[in-house]
């Protein structure tokens, strides 16, 4: 739904004529006196104001006026193309922070507002705008630049050459396309500030309004465009576009410099009276498609498999989440076709433009810039918890299914529906969006830490949306088509040896539909792959192995898992009071860092554990792998434990100069399977000062002990040595626990022990600790509260000290006893 207008909109014309307007600002009677005028306010008035008066620019002055201010007000709105001015900063504006700018941005921009009212006032009188080729997609520039006509018909006729003497190429563009590069390019060139780092993208102003044109453009229901009433008067016209379109080629051959159109040869023709209902959705969708996803062209990508490639463009995870929003879009257009509008039949009968439209918006336009666009990030996205916005672009894009009007909801056994046959053209003719793309994902998969339950998630995402029923055997359908043996299939005409009649519209030079669902399937992938692209089958052995092993690594990131919540609980209730008030050492053989136990609670433990259970689950019905083969390759990766319970070592061999690890053991060790049980070897009153100890009561409280332990040595031995409860009492305070059993750190030789053995001594270490000192303040004020002294506390907890280590003694005598 559109939102409406802010109040402040005026609903008619201030000024019955622009002579009174001209009257009534007697110093704008030039043009250039209205832009400078308007310059002036953009400084000096506040934003509501400036936009009631643009409002009455707008309504009042003839387009012969309107014109000159046009290119300074889309700048000072979306910004300038070379990122330095911001504009209205649309992209960090949020109801919710700042409501009165953002009803009135919304008001001004809407689909309705003033400000389209002004874009098609211009389009009337057929008045143009350079737009400079130097701001435009990579390919898309280099192609220009090389005097080459891009593939898109949104540049044809279009390219204005440099007067003499001048810089640059520009682009001749009408109001409107004029207007919507701006506001596409808006998403790249414009840098978020770094407050706003945190904000939501879904709630910005941008997103909205991209969610509203696409509605109001792209519509789902009816098959007219909403008409834009401009004034009391009546409807204002919706001009055709005065620059012919031809139909979207994609890139089915390697370019050979004597086969591309040069950009002399634009063709110069009269619009279709046909494509004036729906030039304004053609337009939309072609520079959205251009802007956001045009950014590697087929030559591009076949240099990107190159492990050496460096692409310099990243999308942001805005720019996916926009993209994301496109894709459901144009879905839910597509699928507002009518049943009997989608069978062969029906598109030979004569349909409305729009009708035609939906059924080709996506093959047509978006398919392939789609692909080179994910393609590229699955390749190149860093791999954290981020990607999950490419993952769900993509599997949006895979689902068309749930933007149609009959969506699948679930069984009343909690399954998912079966996908319906009505949805196998899809996916056979979108083949390589489901097969190359699963592995690539699997290449990620394999390479990230699954213990995460962010990254647990994205697997089991993927799993879930590729086990839904019937989707395996459409897509092992189409890889049968597409493997199917050719007979006589001709080779797909280049898009440069034919030459379209331009009759304004994309529609009327399209190729008939092709009836041959092989040769379907066999078109999509070359002309996305090259004719000479060696295809991997999804459900063939190459891509089986990878399952298997990410089945592997699901199992082993469960009992890693696991283990880590086993020795997080073991770490905080090994001693419930005193590591509480912080009167033991810390454990520094542990084989997890302390910021992985923070993290790792029970409740991440018990999501990961789910993820992965039902992620083994749809791998398993997708592939048909059985329980057999999944315990055999477990235990083929060593994930079975030793008489200790400890895992064993990551796989490697010995050296001369010790264990050298293999290829096996190095990938154990990245992800996680395997490690080597490494502990401190050195005296822990030396080991480097911890971020939770004060440094200079550290070393103060080592000298003290140094000095005790120096001076009182004899006595401390002989006290020790005693066999009745308080040479135990001083064992278990002066003598390091588990010294007797610490061995050597190389792991070649752990049957020796360490050569040298320290006596009893005494440690105040711990005193030094943060949490120690705030622990014994928060005690001192709790007895303050129930009125009792400094010192009175101090004896009842050394007290109760002393009563928890005699019961500890005990306990630890006991223990000796049954080891014994």
């Amino acid at each position: 739904m559109v939102a409406p207008v802010p109040e402040w909109f005026p609903k008619t014309a201030i000024f019955s004529s622009p002579q009174e307007a001209t009257m009534a600002f007697p110093h704008l009677q030039q043009p250039s006196f209205l832009l400078a005028s308007l310059k002036a306010d953009s400084i000096n008035k506040p934003f509501a104001q400036r936009c009631q008066d643009l409002v009455k620019v707008i309504e009042d002055f003839p387009a012969k006026e309107l014109h000159a201010i046009f290119p300074w007000l889309v700048e000072s709105i979306f910004g300038s193309l070379d990122g330095v001015l911001i504009g209205w900063n649309l992209r960090c504006l949020q109801g919710r922070v700042s409501p009165v700018e953002y009803s009135i941005a919304m008001g001004f921009l809407d689909p309705g507002g003033p400000m389209m009212k002004l874009v098609y006032k211009l389009q009337a009188e057929d008045y143009k705008f350079d737009f400079p080729v130097s701001y435009l997609p990579g390919p898309v520039k280099a192609s220009i630049q090389e005097r080459v006509l891009p593939d898109s018909p949104l540049y044809h006729n279009k390219v204005q050459f440099p007067p003499t003497g001048g810089l640059g190429l520009n682009l001749a563009l009408n109001p409107f396309e004029y207007y919507m590069f701006f506001f596409a390019l808006s998403l790249i060139t414009q840098k978020p500030l770094p407050g706003a780092l945190h904000v939501r993208t879904s709630d910005c102003a941008y997103f909205i309004l991209v969610d509203r044109y696409l509605s109001w453009f792209l519509p789902t229901e009816g098959s007219v465009l909403p008409v834009l009433s401009s004034s009391p008067g009546g409807p204002s016209p919706t001009p055709a576009p005065r620059t012919p379109t031809m139909s979207f080629a994609s890139y089915g051959l390697h370019h050979t410099s004597l086969l591309k159109r040069h950009i002399s040869h634009q063709t110069s023709v009269n619009a279709d009276p046909a494509s004036h209902e729906i030039w304004r959705s053609e337009t939309l969708l072609q520079v959205f498609v251009e802007m956001w996803l045009h950014y590697y062209s087929l030559e591009m990508y076949q240099k990107m498999q190159s492990p050496h490639a460096k692409e310099s463009f990243m999308p942001t995870e805005e720019h996916v989440l926009v993209v994301r929003l496109l894709l459901k879009h144009l879905h839910a257009f597509s699928n507002s076709l009518k049943p009997e509008q989608v069978s062969p039949s029906a598109h030979s009968h004569a349909t409305s433009p729009l009708e035609e439209f939906k059924r080709a918006a996506i093959p047509r336009f978006v398919q392939q810039k789609l692909y080179l666009f994910l393609q590229h990030c699955f390749g190149h996205w860093p791999l954290d918890a981020s990607f999950r916005a490419v993952l769900e672009m993509w599997l949006s894009y895979l689902q068309p299914w749930r933007y149609a009007p009959e969506k699948q909801f679930q069984s009343s056994d909690g399954q998912a529906r079966c996908v319906s046959e009505r949805w196998a053209p899809f996916v056979q003719e979108n083949l390589l969006m489901y097969t190359k793309l699963f592995v690539g994902f699997l290449s990620r998969a394999l390479r990230t830490d699954l213990v995460s339950p962010k990254n647990a998630l994205m697997v089991f995402r993927v799993a879930k949306v590729f086990a839904q029923p019937n989707l395996a055997e459409m897509i092992q359908k189409g890889e049968q088509l597409f493997l199917e043996p050719e007979l006589v299939i001709p080779h797909r005409q280049h898009r440069l040896f034919t030459a379209p009649t331009f009759t304004g519209s994309f529609l009327s030079s399209w190729p008939p539909a092709v009836t041959d669902t092989a040769f379907k399937v066999k078109s999509h992938v070359y002309s996305l792959e090259g004719q000479d692209c060696k295809y991997t089958p999804m459900f063939g052995p190459e891509v089986r192995t990878l399952v298997l092993r990410l089945a592997q690594l699901i199992t082993q990131a469960k009992q890693t898992a696991k283990s880590i919540s086993d020795q997080y609980g073991e770490s905080t209730s090994g001693h419930p009071f005193l590591s509480w008030l912080g009167f033991c050492l810390s454990d520094t053989n542990s084989s997890y860092p302390a910021n992985d136990l923070d993290d790792m609670g029970q409740d991440s433990v018990r999501k990961t554990d789910e993820y992965l259970e039902k992620a083994l689950e749809y791998l398993c019905q997708m592939f048909r792998l059985s329980e057999a083969q999944l315990t055999q390759l477990t235990l083929a990766l060593g994930t079975t434990q030793d008489e200790n319970g400890k895992k064993q070592l990551p796989d490697c061999i010995v050296g001369e100069d010790g264990l050298i690890l293999t290829p096996l053991g190095r990938y154990q060790i990245i992800n996680g399977l395997r490690r080597f049980d490494i502990e401190y070897q050195g005296d822990s009153e030396l080991q480097p000062i911890r971020s939770y100890e004060i440094a200079s009561l550290v070393r103060l409280l080592f000298r003290l002990s140094s000095t005790i332990n120096h001076k009182f040595a004899g006595q401390m031995v002989a006290l020790c040595s005693r066999a009745d409860f308080l040479g135990s009492f001083c064992r278990y305070h002066l003598m390091e626990p588990g010294l007797a059993n610490r061995h050597l750190l190389s792991p070649v030789a752990q049957g020796r022990t360490a050569s040298r053995a320290r006596g009893p001594r005494l440690s105040l270490r711990f005193l030094g600790s943060y949490r120690t000192l705030l622990s014994l303040l928060l005690a001192f004020f709790v007895a303050s509260l129930f009125c009792i002294g400094p010192l009175p506390c101090a004896l009842l907890l050394v007290l109760g000290y002393f009563l928890y280590a005699a019961a500890m003694t005990l306990l630890t005598e006991q223990g000796k006893l049954h080891q014994l």
